[in-house]
């Protein structure tokens, strides 16, 4: 820790990238190129950022804690192709940012990590690509298999939304302050998005809202459609009134919401 330029701070959960010799295997995943708009979220000390700089044609940063930008002008400030943007990265206008990113390349914070991919989904309809730095768990829950613990909303989203394209365990030697927990490099890329997707997002977040009810239970109390009327497009799927909605896959999830449409 006494190698640090800066005290991590434990209210923003700040694990900072600090070994080297992960970052051709993010290049890798990434499939990092020379033409590539980056957007990095949480660059922390700047070791990511730095890379991608010197891959990258362009590199958009945003990082929320403000202390941290005399470290990175410090380190980055002669970087003609990055472009540092502090706030909130789930406040910030990241759709509004040109040249428009076409790469999620990041060790995110845990806690954005899941809400940050989510709605980058449809919120950023340039983005092509994401190899994103995550909890372990979290990892596992993007692409998880139904009627598993760890399918949820989430998992239903994303599979709808992109293809896991790589997968690296990452070691907590490689962030200071070492977290507790295990961490995963993960890339996926975007395939066709389903007609309706706005609808489908809805009707998953209300099935998944109280998951250990039966899923026309789940969307009445959600307050989408009545009981029966979950129950009458469940039937038209060949699926019982009984089922709850981690037993669904993905494409049932579109076939549902297009039925209650």
């Amino acid at each position: 820790m006494s190698r640090l330029p800066v005290r991590p701070k434990h209210e923003l959960g700040q694990h900072f990238l600090v070994d080297e010799n992960i970052l051709g295997v993010i290049g890798r995943l990434s499939e990092l190129s020379s033409e590539d708009i980056v957007l990095e979220v949480g660059p922390g000390l700047g070791v990511l950022t730095g890379y991608l700089t010197g891959v990258a044609a362009h590199v958009h940063a945003v990082e929320l804690d403000r202390s941290l930008e005399p470290e990175l002008r410090a380190r980055l400030g002669d970087r003609h192709n990055l472009e540092l943007h502090f706030g909130d990265a789930l406040a910030f206008d990241l759709a509004g940012l040109r040249p428009r990113p076409g790469k999620l390349v990041a060790n995110l914070p845990y806690s954005i990590a899941t809400p940050l991919v989510v709605e980058s989904l449809d919120g950023l309809p340039s983005l092509e690509r994401w190899c994103v730095m995550v909890q372990r768990e979290v990892a596992d829950r993007f692409f998880a298999a139904p009627s598993t613990k760890a399918y949820g909303a989430v998992s239903v989203l994303i599979q709808l939304a992109t293809r896991r394209a790589g997968f690296h365990p990452v070691s907590p030697s490689v962030f200071l302050p070492r977290p507790r927990v295990e961490s995963a490099l993960i890339a996926f890329c975007r395939v066709p998005m389903p007609a309706g997707y706005t609808h489908v997002k809805r009707v998953v977040g209300a099935a998944f809202a109280h998951r250990r009810k039966t899923l026309p239970n789940s969307l009445a109390l959600a307050g989408l459609v009545s009981r029966e009327r979950a129950a009458e497009a469940l039937a038209q799927l060949g699926r019982s009134p009984h089922v709850r909605a981690e037993e669904l896959r993905p494409p049932e999830f579109v076939a549902l919401a297009h039925a209650l449409a």
